[in-house]
């Protein structure tokens, strides 16, 4: 899957999963995954339960300050 482009991101949904998130940030699923359980996530994050999702505003944010 090729990173989408920051107007794409800037479209999704207000939240999305952890996999569509690294997808954007360029990094893999597991490795945002240990990033979030060591609280160092570069991106916003709620916790549902046990499924975390990344809030997309936090996500524009960075892309756009890269």
């Amino acid at each position: 899957m090729s990173a989408p482009t920051l107007d794409e991101v800037r479209s999704w949904p207000a939240t999305v999963g952890v996999p569509r998130a690294a997808t954007a940030l360029g990094c893999s699923r597991s490795q945002l995954y240990e990033l979030i359980k060591r609280g160092e996530s570069p991106v916003k994050i709620l916790t549902l339960g046990h499924r975390f999702v990344v809030i997309t505003n936090s996500l524009v944010r960075l892309l756009e300050s890269t």
